[in-house]
């Protein structure tokens, strides 16, 4: 597939004008366009660079999509799909989904384990391969343009390779050089766009996965179930997605907390069960999140997904933000693209970066204040998530995509209030930083009605609870 996109990606390169183009720093203003430059070019092929591709390209621009690997490619991610990243797929994308989950297992170190199930299905799972996949041929479908093993070095917006001032030069690691009137960074988490634009972090976490194959017998047994236990380190986390006869099983904590979580990783395999079956793949990924004042473009770049440190920082959930996110970022590149100077770029650039933050960064603001109380006090929020009915409902309302946490925080004058009580406790108490990092001492653990004290479930049937 990647050659004969390659083959067919739309106008050909040309040189950097130098002495027969204009004069370097001089604005010829909009005039005709130019052949050799494209509309919009979108770097990375994930799902928030497949949604800005896509986005652009409905809007009949124009659009190039440079991806440096092979497609379909492996992505160390859970691949849970929840309710907003169902909303903000293309028209007509039919999920790959491996599994359907009704059920949930949560526990708090292995223990004080509480199953809660739920008619009607919370969300979907899906392997990342085959979901990027799709997600850029959907893009194609809308007349983008793909490269594949294309890896940009960096990006220029003053320099002899820029012919003028609406011009973005794109430069690939063979030292092509391609043109666009607007670039969208979408190369993930390590991104070389953001370090362009500036991008800064607050929040960085680890994430170890295995993808462990199971026979029959054992798949059956966590079909449309998950388990998500609430890990040793603060802010940690452990969970189970399953996946037909494969067992997606992972861990995520601070970053500076390595051999921790390696071994948090091997003790859940092995608590599980599956320690004795190989892995397929077991793969480590960095997850980060941007700072409150952290830039979204520069110029006529932006940046959008993990590229610009958007995701939940509680769950370091980021299919949903990489598709929303991506999906705005085409769109306004898109405004970019047609601006006839830099004071109107700017303009559009603006409106990009407040329709991010009055959505999504409202979201994580919650988030942050979540995983902060979280750090603090897990056995709490495990008791409350595993024995208050309305919390989860709430929980289940999210995942499904019919309610956000900041919508709840908003709009609950319970819930506003419960968690300002949190707030102002966390803010008597030392060792707390501004997202809630660095905490070592622990609650002590609280026991959820239903489950005896070594977390095996009393056999109280559990209610169905939606």
């Amino acid at each position: 597939m990647s050659s004969e996109h390659a083959e067919n990606a739309g106008p050909e390169h040309t040189e950097p004008l130098g002495e027969t183009g204009p004069e370097p720093g001089l604005d010829p203003g909009p005039g005709p366009e130019r052949p050799d430059v494209w509309d919009v070019v979108v770097v990375g092929a994930g799902p928030a660079g497949a949604s800005a591709a896509y986005a652009a390209a409905v809007a009949g621009r124009r659009v190039l999509l440079l991806e440096k690997s092979e497609l379909p490619r492996y992505k160390t991610c859970g691949g849970g799909i929840i309710g907003p990243s169902r909303d903000a797929l293309p028209p007509g994308f039919e999920l790959p989904l491996q599994d359907r989950v009704h059920a949930v297992t949560f526990s708090l170190e292995g223990r004080f384990a509480r199953t809660r199930r739920s008619r009607r299905m919370l969300f979907g799972l899906i392997n990342r391969p085959e979901f990027d996949a799709q997600l850029v041929e959907h893009a194609q479908k809308a007349g983008a343009q793909l490269r594949t093993g294309a890896t940009v070095t960096r990006v220029e917006q003053h320099g002899p390779a820029v012919p003028d001032r609406r011009t973005v030069a794109v430069v690939l690691a063979d030292g092509e050089t391609v043109l666009a009137r607007a670039v969208v960074g979408a190369d993930g988490s390590a991104s070389r766009i953001g370090a362009h634009v500036g991008v800064k972090l607050g929040q960085v976490d680890l994430g170890l996965e295995a993808e462990i194959p199971v026979p029959p017998s054992v798949a059956e047994d966590w079909k449309g179930r998950i388990l998500i236990d609430w890990g040793p380190m603060p802010g940690s986390y452990g969970w189970v997605f399953p996946k037909g006869d494969t067992l997606t099983v992972g861990v995520i904590s601070a970053r500076g907390e390595g051999a921790a979580t390696k071994r948090y990783l091997e003790d859940f395999v092995a608590r599980l069960g599956l320690a004795g079956f190989e892995p397929g793949i077991s793969s480590g990924h960095l997850t980060r999140c941007r700072t409150d004042d952290s830039p979204l473009s520069r110029g006529r770049v932006l940046v959008c997904g993990d590229a610009a440190g958007l995701l939940e920082p509680w769950t370091r959930e980021g299919i949903s933000y990489a598709l929303r996110s991506g999906r705005l970022a085409g769109e306004w590149a898109v405004r970019v693209a047609e601006a006839g100077d830099a004071v109107d770029a700017r303009r559009q650039a603006l409106n990009y970066a407040f329709a991010i933050k009055a959505g999504l960064g409202v979201e994580m603001a919650v988030g942050r204040r979540m995983l902060a109380v979280f750090e603090r006090r897990p056995g709490l929020l495990h008791a409350v998530i595993t024995g208050v009915r309305p919390a989860w409902k709430a929980f289940a309302d999210i995942t499904r995509g019919s309610a956000t946490l900041a919508g709840m925080v908003r709009s609950n004058g319970l819930a506003r209030r419960a968690l300002e009580v949190l707030d102002r406790r966390m803010d008597t108490e030392s060792g707390v930083g501004p997202a809630g990092r660095g905490v070592s001492r622990r609650d002590e653990d609280v026991v959820p009605e239903g489950t005896d004290g070594d977390g095996v479930s009393t056999g109280r049937r559990e209610p169905e609870a939606s």
